[in-house]
């Protein structure tokens, strides 16, 4: 989310996950589990019982402001989690990893893959508005066009005329998305997607209500404002400080939402985080929205609270190519191969992490093994020599790394700053921002090498490789590669999934030859949750993570 998202994640996570499935047309969603139904291992945990004179509260923290509550402008895990509890989508990911169902009651897809029908059950949106499918073809059509300027635009990308919209080259009119009554949604695809119902449970594809969205364009950014059709209401914000949701009582499955309030903190201090929950002033702490600070974990892992799962993201740090000296490619490659990968996951995050010399996650790897040798410190100099001869240049320019304000990435941002002084004896200076202040000043191409985290939105390699496609949305690299795009463009096509999956290989290829990016490594995802938690936030192996699932005693 990402996830979601861009999914920027916060540090000390990462490695694997199990394949979601989706529906088909002759194996349909299946029906929304329970809440007596079992959820995965990461959820259950001794509970006393959480009231507030008779309310069930679930108490969190999250590590930043969320940028937005708006699905069609969310870019990151952060406001992912806030969007995710306030909207449904046409189906919804269950705590059994399977997708089912949710502002949808019946799905129909066409014999050929590319036509989807969504039957709307009735819904009502949080102010009382019935949900409709023309509220899901404006929010679609919305997030597409190119004045809304949403990042994830291109997750849009899979309806017929989708990309065209948004470069500017077909009408709104011209996408395959129409609602043919209040309750009925026909969707045309460019092409066959056999993911396309677990897309329709992300973010970008929520709906938006085009009456509240049409009359104040400002809309999700308050409480008093925000309009969802999910599990929980916004309830209060009050910015860089504190937020909270209610149980929409106007939500269609109400009866499986068990508590009746959440309460959410804004504290970036991961410290300040963990005395908050062993003081009990928190139900949880740690992943999926926040991080545990590294130098507690070897202690709590010997309590036995610590808990933690692998998921499908990777840590990577990122190039601007327009900017000196990684205009050039073999500085590039000096820099991520001097990395030592191994040294940061045993000393700094200690939490079962895999060092990264792929983009891909093991869970959708074409080359498991990588695509070069993690800290080849004779590879690298030899590089960095070549390049700055090729430059016609004897010393570099001062250099910044940036990354979002966190106490895991400050001490991997001083750690590689001290591998590549020791390796390639050049100075680096790193530097914090705000989490909005960084996605600005990634957005504006006004950095050197910055801190990424990728979330992944749905299992599978193309959620990765389309980032790079384009020098917008998320691709604030600046890199573009005409064969690569070529590669994915067939891909698209390629109903054979082995060959998919190798053309999906060799545009990994190029991208690790032309090195952009620089993986360092697959997250995990660690938390505490309180002995009051019956059933936690529902982390799937993506690494997103849902409040709807949350119940306390």
């Amino acid at each position: 989310m990402k996830k979601r998202v861009s999914a920027f994640l916060v540090s000390c996570l990462l490695v694997a996950g199990a394949l979601a499935g989706c529906s088909t047309a002759s194996s349909p969603a299946a029906k929304p589990p329970t809440s007596n139904e079992s959820q995965s291992s990461n959820n259950s945990a001794p509970a006393t019982g959480t009231t507030d004179g008779g309310t069930k509260v679930f108490r969190l923290n999250i590590s930043s402001e969320p940028s937005t509550a708006d699905p069609g402008l969310a870019d990151d895990n952060i406001s992912s989690m806030v969007v995710s509890s306030t909207f449904d989508g046409m189906t919804r990911k269950g705590p059994d990893g399977k997708f089912h169902e949710a502002a949808a009651e019946k799905i129909e897809i066409s014999e050929d893959g590319l036509t989807y029908t969504f039957h709307l059950r009735d819904a009502k949106w949080s102010n009382g508005d019935p949900v409709t499918a023309q509220d899901f073809e404006y929010a679609w059509k919305r997030a597409l066009d190119p004045q809304t300027a949403s990042d994830y635009a291109y997750q849009l990308f899979y309806l017929k005329k989708g990309a065209d919209f948004n470069a500017g080259k077909a009408t709104k009119d011209d996408v395959g998305v129409k609602a043919l009554d209040d309750k009925t949604l026909e969707v045309h695809l460019e092409n066959p997607t056999p993911f396309f119902l677990e897309l329709t449970a992300f973010a970008t594809y929520y709906p938006v209500n085009k009456k509240v969205a049409a009359a104040n364009p400002k809309w999700a950014m308050e409480a008093n404002t925000h309009v969802g059709n999910g599990p929980f209401k916004l309830e209060t914000w009050a910015h860089k400080n504190k937020m909270s949701f209610v149980k929409n009582d106007s939500y269609w499955d109400k009866d499986n939402v068990k508590v009746d309030k959440i309460e959410v903190t804004m504290i970036e201090d991961q410290n300040t985080e963990l005395s908050m929950f062993e003081n009990d002033e928190l139900d949880w702490a740690g992943g999926p929205f926040s991080t545990l600070p590294t130098d507690a974990i070897p202690a709590l892992k010997d309590s036995g609270k610590f808990k933690v799962i692998p998921v499908a993201n990777t840590y990577w740090y990122q190039f601007n190519i327009e900017k000196p000296p990684f205009n050039n490619v073999k500085i590039r490659k000096a820099f991520g191969y001097a990395i030592d990968r191994q040294a940061i996951i045993d000393n700094i995050l200690q939490a079962g992490q895999i060092p990264a010399t792929g983009l891909l996650p093991p869970t959708m790897a074409v080359k498991p093994d990588g695509y070069f040798r993690d800290h080849d410190t004779v590879l690298a100099k030899q590089l960095l020599a070549e390049g700055m001869q090729e430059l016609g240049i004897t010393k570099l320019p001062p250099l910044t790394l940036i990354f979002n304000t966190s106490e895991a990435h400050k001490k991997i941002a001083e750690a590689v700053q001290d591998q590549w002084k020791q390796t390639l004896g050049v100075d680096v200076k790193v530097a914090n921002m705000e989490f909005k202040v960084y996605l600005d000043t990634l957005d504006s191409g006004n950095y050197q090498i910055a801190r990424r985290g990728w979330v992944a939105d749905f299992n599978d390699p193309v959620n990765f490789i389309e980032i790079f496609r384009e020098k917008r949305g998320n691709n604030n690299t600046n890199w573009t590669n005409d064969k690569y795009n070529e590669l994915l463009q067939q891909a698209a096509k390629e109903r054979d999934l082995e060959k998919r999956k190798q053309l999906f290989g060799q545009a990994e290829q190029i991208l690790m030859d032309e090195m952009p990016v620089a993986p360092i490594y697959f997250y995990t995802v660690s938390w505490l949750e309180g002995e009051k938690v019956a059933k936690g936030i529902y982390t799937d192996a993506l690494g997103n993570g849902d409040l709807k699932y949350v119940e306390m005693k």
